[in-house]
């Protein structure tokens, strides 16, 4: 078994990094060399801008490389919930953004030529049980009726035809897609490089400081000043941006990829080849790989990586997991094992403005690998000074109560899910 993201071992590795020490000045600096920092890098080097990309591993290495691979439209919530908290007008302006999103990936995708086999393959949001398909039924009725029509509703009958495993039902998203997010984001940069971003990799980002209408930066491979700075970083945030630190709650995620498996197996299991999400609040994603691995992952704990030893246990924790939705697949080998952090919003609204002098874009919640290239460019058009698109702005922050940085309370998050799975 291998510890480290499929996506990263599965693509070539980003050849344009800049060598040399990290200096010059810029028209803006972009923080975070993952998708939303190479949208906006893209976006703005395209229309002449002066950019450079300040990454503090290697592009990718953060969510944009952990995650599940999925680009689900529809929000983190269900539509109802949304519209209920942020009234229709908003809620609706949210859902389209995620639908904007998607066509703006299979857009850029076909103009720039990256390989990473994008394909609009749908979703199913599986009810694990019987009061969760009800709730999803009612959310479906409103979300089919007011804002995306491409939707259907499937009776557990009808999943047979889908999924290898028993659901009481499911709500089908058809716009939602997958690619293979390590390609992706690699030839992203190598597209930002050829429109003329600089990115620099190794470059941690350590202190930030304003001077008149001059940024200074300094990273770990030397300094830089620009003119506008944009905060891409969400749960790998430094700790000199503390007020994004406050309002970001950084919670593990955790995936395991199987062996290759065979048609047969593919047929016993998921046949309908799509992403697949399950109702419970600790709950779990899952979706085939270009080469046919069962991609299967959850919150087998709520904080980060530590070491290989636990991440070993938390591989177990989701083999097992696998082997109660498929039993059928319960020896199939594990090839891979890996974790990473996930930006969440106390109201797991994502967001994006403008701030104390710097732009941001963040707070994904789970729905970042969708959303991040397309607000990425929307923040960088209004950094241009073009009309404003941010479908968030205006919306309010407020800190984390009690939150500094260091989530200690996750480990009751944990518990008071978990209870909730238990009686709800």
């Amino acid at each position: 078994m291998k510890f480290l993201p499929y996506w990263h071992d599965n693509a070539p590795a980003f050849a344009g990094a800049a060598q040399g020490p990290v200096d010059g000045h810029y028209d803006v600096a972009v923080i975070g060399g993952g998708f939303t920092g190479l949208g906006a890098a893209r976006q703005l080097a395209k229309a002449g801008a002066k950019v450079v990309v300040l990454e503090a591993e290697n592009v990718g290495w953060g969510a944009s490389g952990r995650n599940g691979g999925h680009l689900n439209n529809g929000l983190a919530h269900s539509y109802l919930a949304a519209k209920a908290e942020l009234g229709k007008e908003r809620a609706i302006a949210l859902y389209k953004a995620l639908d904007d999103s998607i066509d703006t990936l299979e857009g850029l995708i076909a103009q720039e030529g990256i390989d990473c086999n994008f394909r609009r393959a749908g979703k199913l949001k599986l009810a694990s049980k019987p009061q969760h398909f009800q709730a999803i039924a009612r959310n479906f009725e409103a979300v089919n009726a007011e804002v995306d029509p491409d939707t259907a509703l499937l009776s557990a009958d009808d999943l047979k035809r889908e999924i290898g495993s028993p659901f009481h039902g499911a709500m089908l998203s058809k716009k939602s897609a997958m690619m293979h997010m390590g390609r992706y984001v690699v030839g992203l940069a190598e597209a930002a490089k050829r429109h003329g971003a600089t990115i620099f990799e190794k470059a941690a980002v350590t202190e930030h400081r304003q001077a008149g209408s001059r940024h200074h930066l300094k990273t770990t491979r030397g300094s830089v000043t620009a003119d506008a700075v944009l905060v891409a970083t969400g749960a790998y945030t430094p700790s000199t941006f503390g007020y994004f630190r406050r309002r970001i709650i950084t919670v593990g995620s955790f995936i395991i990829a199987t062996r290759p498996l065979t048609e047969a197996e593919i047929a016993a299991t998921m046949p309908g080849n799509r992403t697949y999400v399950t109702s419970m609040n600790i709950g779990n994603y899952f979706r085939l790989s270009p080469d046919n691995r069962l991609i299967f992952g959850g919150r087998a704990r709520f904080s980060a990586s530590s070491d290989q030893r636990s991440d070993a246990k938390i591989g177990a924790i989701l083999q097992t997991r696998l082997a109660e939705i498929f039993p059928q697949l319960a020896n199939a080998e594990i090839d891979y094992c890996w974790g990473g952090l996930v930006d969440i919003t106390k109201d797991r609204f994502p967001r994006a403005g403008y701030h104390d002098g710097v732009w941001y874009a963040m707070g994904y919640s789970g729905h970042g690998a969708q959303l991040s290239t397309h607000l990425g460019m929307i923040m960088a058009d209004a950094i241009l000074d073009r009309p404003d698109r941010n479908p968030l702005k205006g919306l309010d922050w407020p800190a984390v109560p009690g939150h500094f940085g260091t989530p200690w309370f996750l480990p009751l998050v944990g518990m008071y899910y978990k209870m909730l799975d238990r009686f709800q």
